[in-house]
């Protein structure tokens, strides 16, 4: 809370993730709460205008939130946040990777820079970007690891990877000992997610040479194509870039020569239309800007996509869905 989410003894903090999941609970409402700062807790339908609207009334310095609720606040416009006088001036956001166009979004348009984290809930917040520190913000970067806590990317042998090379995150569990216990009752899954000390959290990124982390996929969400590992974020964040974007998922479909292809799932922003030729054009926004085996072949268009109470992208559905058509095919 000092030092990710940069919370101040004057501010108030709007946190307006769900509270059925850890970072709603703990971070938005019992965290600042145990610090004695004021929250802002909201109970009803979420809608862009409304969230403005509370930061307005309420004076709020302070802002977390889910990528979902950010995704759709930037698709909202500017012409919204133009309506409210808004005294903000720490942002962040958890669950799942927030893209880069939003962030430059919220930069532009509220002049604050959005600070991304990642964690779990059975090791809380392991990488972040710090709201209480002067670091270089890298749009799509997941940050560095919290002081205390020691983070690894793995290889399937349990081996520390190379800078540059994709790993699974991992956490020491004996730096911060308290942190990870095991499952209730379930010796099993624990042993299933431990390699010594190390706690495996499924999720693949890489780092760089300066140290920051860069999240590249699910283990599961990961696409192989023609030989080619393909996280499906940095698709996702390239199609968010197209004016007719609102939402996206890129999913592995099954192909019998490639393995699988890269598949797109996109909702589209209001005034546009589903056509062939969109979909052409999303295909070549993206060959034309990421590495030609990263672009979808097909594009899907959709009224939604399906996500977790939390917010978070389901691809997996989808996947299961693509696998289920080719069968039957």
């Amino acid at each position: 809370m000092r030092y990710a989410i940069g919370l101040r003894d004057d501010d108030v903090f709007f946190g307006g993730a769900d509270p059925g999941w850890a970072y709603g609970l703990v971070f938005c409402t019992f965290a600042p709460m145990a610090f004695g700062v004021p929250i802002v807790f909201y109970e009803g339908p979420f809608k862009p205008e409304t969230c403005y609207s509370l930061m307005e009334k309420y004076r709020v310095t302070n802002f977390a939130y889910a990528p979902t609720a950010y995704r759709a606040m930037a698709a909202a416009g500017a012409d919204v946040i133009r309506r409210y006088q808004l005294n903000v001036r720490a942002m962040s956001s958890a669950g799942e990777p927030l893209n880069p166009e939003v962030i430059r979004f919220f930069q532009e348009h509220v002049g604050v820079t959005i600070h991304d984290h990642y964690g779990l809930s059975e090791t809380l917040m392991l990488i972040g970007n710090f709201n209480a520190a002067e670091m270089e913000i890298r749009p799509g970067s997941m940050g560095w690891p919290l002081p205390g806590f020691d983070v690894a990317l793995l290889d399937e042998n349990g081996t520390p990877v190379a800078d540059g090379e994709v790993g699974q995150i991992a956490f020491n569990t004996d730096s911060i000992p308290n942190v990870f216990k095991g499952y209730w009752k379930d010796p099993e899954k624990t042993a299933e997610r431990l390699v010594g000390p190390w706690f495996l959290t499924g999720d693949l990124a890489t780092k760089d040479e300066d140290g920051y982390f860069w999240f590249q996929g699910r283990a599961d969400d990961i696409i192989s194509s023609a030989g080619y590992r393909i996280g499906p974020f940095e698709i996702e964040s390239c199609l968010l870039e197209h004016p007719a974007v609102v939402e996206a998922a890129a999913v592995g479909k099954p192909d019998p020569v490639k393995g699988e292809i890269v598949k797109a799932f996109v909702v589209l922003r209001e005034g546009f239309a589903p056509s062939d030729e969109l979909a052409d054009e999303l295909s070549l926004f993206v060959k034309t800007r990421l590495s030609k085996h990263e672009y979808p072949r097909e594009v899907e268009f959709v009224a939604e996509l399906p996500k977790t109470p939390s917010g978070k992208i389901q691809r997996f559905i989808l996947r299961n869905q693509e696998r289920e058509k080719c069968i039957k095919a």
